[in-house]
């Protein structure tokens, strides 16, 4: 706990290069770096475990900067440390094609453990990284063999404890006793907006402790580096909770205008940098300049770092001599690997098979596979009984203490907290040991929609179980029925979004789900049975499109997700009675669909003859398969479902009446082209 000069000169050179950085880019947010150097110095070089060479060291301590637009400060020490972050990788900061973008994304920078930015984010990821920890800990740890055995360490700011998100995930933390994570909040009394006093004045710390967290306050984070190394230490020797350390500092400090708002989002003016360069004994002629002597004292503690790795695979090694098949295991979720053969456990079903609801097919699903694939770890917002998310044998992840479950248990109760349970999961998705699932009604989705972006921005492999899909829930109401909900996750990069409906295509739509590994999913249920399809199986479901019925005299197709399919089927016999033929097809997810050749697409969709999409959401978006569009470009009623569905003639002789509409509009159009058949279909 003695700290030099040279520490003083690491602190203040991760200060300069936070301060050159955004003066260069002329953008960024330069002052919680300087505010937060001291303690980023102090946990780095005392407190974590990390090795620079390899970033994916499955035992390292994680890091997660939650208030992401101070991320100079991790770059910086990134840098410093010998990742693969060079010096002229800084001087590119928020540039184009850059490994240093303005808020940290895991998948551009070795070191980054988790996307951020929107404030709440982090602190909610760094949650679910340290339920992953506990969990894995609680499968994979052996008497004398302590693999996993990590911390989760998370700075955050008053920006994020003030986001709805944050408390979501606290509060869950300090119910499931996370030990393994430690929180530093930089109490720095500033946001864009001016003092904190404008807005914020709650006592943090006995908001902490209300939740159930280990709290402590260092009241000099500018200068009192044994006291916060101190605190660390306190905080990790706490086992039954999750630890709080206020820190309070000067945002900017050094500069002309630290302790002020000014400081927070612009970069310093060029007669502000050159004082601050000289108060901290820089050259003030030079930029990006890092003296050998601290390179090598970053360098003594990575090295630590890569001999704490060697010993750690010393022990692996052991601990495969003795638990071969735990050892097994462990290495192939590590490497993304799924179970040889795990898929034939997927139920398979006949047209002849009873109608069921798709949120009790996937009950199925996920009751036949769980065993299959132990990365596997659900739960659901407080609605485990509608979403049917459980299977039978299921033990809850909950303190041992509480006697109701235990740290290997692979249900997680969420609580009413959607948003907060999205976030989660991309934390435990980015463990890497996990697959996560997480369900709740679909439209409660939008509550979650912050944490599923980050999700497909980050490439996180997350499931959401998202039933209640359309009207067809009844008497809940427009509150509860999603109407445009859909054609704003469609609308999301790297998201597929699965409305299946029928058994195959449910189950295709979890096999997709579960092998893309860098995608992550929304399965949008029914609470109404659903009848199973002819020509319905897995294999053509995991197209994303396909024919359900052909006819190749047909005068329409009509195209349909989920529920609304088997309506349309039902819909060919009252278009027959008047002499006209139909064509119907399931798209179940667009995105997958899209991934397919062009000649099978057209397959599905040719040119020739008008196409008249049916779903039981606005009509948005469905132009890129479709001629004329059948939705519900208005909030849907309160009632039984069928009577909800007869109120807006979604029944056969709805469709058929439209179907004929279309039919007579394109009649004279020759030639009738597929929507298939365009000058281009993306951008990018």
């Amino acid at each position: 706990m003695v700290y030099s000069d040279l520490d003083t000169k690491c602190i203040n050179t991760i200060r300069v290069l936070a301060v050159d950085a955004t003066a260069t880019a002329n953008s960024g947010h330069p002052g919680a770096p300087m505010g937060m150097a001291p303690a980023a110095h102090v946990l780095f070089q005392k407190a974590m475990t990390f090795n620079p060479k390899n970033p994916k060291f499955l035992n390292r301590d994680r890091f997660v900067l939650s208030n992401g637009h101070g991320c100079m400060l991790h770059y910086a020490l990134l840098h410093l440390y010998g990742y693969d972050l060079s010096i002229d990788d800084l001087k590119s900061f928020r540039q184009v094609g850059s490994k240093t973008p303005g808020h940290p994304e895991a998948h551009d920078t070795p070191g980054i453990e988790v996307t951020t930015g929107p404030l709440g984010q982090g602190i909610s990821n760094a949650v679910g990284l340290a339920i992953a920890q506990a969990q894995a800990a609680a499968t994979f740890n052996k008497p004398g063999f302590d693999l996993l055995n990590n911390h989760t360490y998370v700075f955050l700011g008053d920006g994020c404890l003030q986001e709805g998100v944050a408390a979501e995930a606290i509060s869950l933390a300090g119910h499931l006793q996370l030990g393994n994570l430690i929180a530093v909040y930089d109490d720095n009394h500033i946001t864009i907006d001016g003092d904190t006093n404008v807005s914020f004045t709650e006592d943090v710390l006995a908001r902490f402790e209300s939740y159930g967290w280990h709290t402590q306050h260092v009241k000099d984070g500018d200068h009192d580096l044994e006291g916060f190394e101190a605190a660390l230490a306190n905080a990790k020797a706490v086992t039954d909770k999750p630890s709080v350390i206020k820190l309070t500092t000067i945002i900017g400090f050094g500069s002309k205008l630290q302790g002020t708002h000014s400081v927070h989002g612009s970069p310093l003016k060029a007669d502000d940098i050159k004082e601050v360069k000289t108060k901290f004994g820089f050259d003030p002629t030079k930029s990006f300049d890092v003296a050998p002597e601290v390179y090598a004292a970053y360098k003594e503690t990575a090295d630590k770092g890569a001999a704490a790795e060697q010993a750690w695979n010393e022990l692996f090694n052991k601990y495969k001599q003795q638990y071969t098949l735990e050892a097994e295991e462990l290495t192939r979720r590590f490497e993304k690997r799924l179970p040889e053969g795990w898929q034939n456990s997927l139920p398979v079903y006949k047209s002849d098979d009873p109608a069921i609801a798709s949120r009790k097919l996937s009950e199925t699903v996920l009751g036949k596979v769980i065993n299959t694939l132990p990365e596997l770890i659900g739960g659901s917002a407080d609605l485990t009984g509608s979403n049917l998310t459980i299977w039978k044998g299921a033990v809850d992840f909950q303190p041992p203490s509480t006697n109701i479950g235990d740290y290997s248990g692979r249900y997680i109760r969420y609580g009413v907290r959607e948003h907060g349970m999205g976030a989660i999961m991309n934390g435990i998705a980015a463990y890497g040991l996990h697959v996560p699932y997480g369900g709740t009604f679909l439209n409660f989705v939008s509550y979650a929609a912050g944490a599923v972006r980050l999700s497909a921005l980050s490439q996180h492999q997350v499931i959401w179980v998202a039933t209640h899909d359309s009207i067809g829930l009844g008497e809940d109401g427009p509150t509860h029925q999603p109407i445009e909900t859909v054609a704003h996750l469609r609308a999301i990069p790297n998201l597929q979004v699965w409305r299946p409906a029928d058994g195959n295509e449910t189950s295709a739509a979890y096999y997709v789900a579960l092998t893309s590994r860098h995608t992550p999913s929304v399965l949008c249920l029914s609470r109404q049975n659903l009848p199973q399809l002819e020509n319905s199986t897995i294999e053509h479901a995991i197209k994303g499109g396909y024919v359900v019925h052909e006819d190749k005299e047909a005068d329409v197709t009509l195209i349909s997700t989920g529920s609304e399919v088997g309506i349309c089927v039902d819909a060919i016999k009252t278009l027959a009675a008047d002499g006209i033929k139909a064509r119907v097809v399931s798209l179940p997810c667009w995105e997958v669909f899209d991934t397919q050749d062009k000649e099978y697409r057209l397959s599905v969709l040719p040119d020739g003859i008008p196409i008249l999409s049916v779903e039981v959401y606005t009509t948005l978006g469905w132009e890129k398969y479709s001629h004329e569009q059948f939705g519900l470009n208005r909030f849907g009623a309160s009632g039984p479902y069928k009577d909800i569905y007869k109120k807006f003639e979604f029944t056969p002789e709805g469709i058929a009446k439209r179907a004929k509409a279309t039919i007579d509009f394109w009649k004279g159009v020759t030639p009738i082209r597929s929507p298939i058949n365009r000058a281009f279909t993306q951008l990018i």
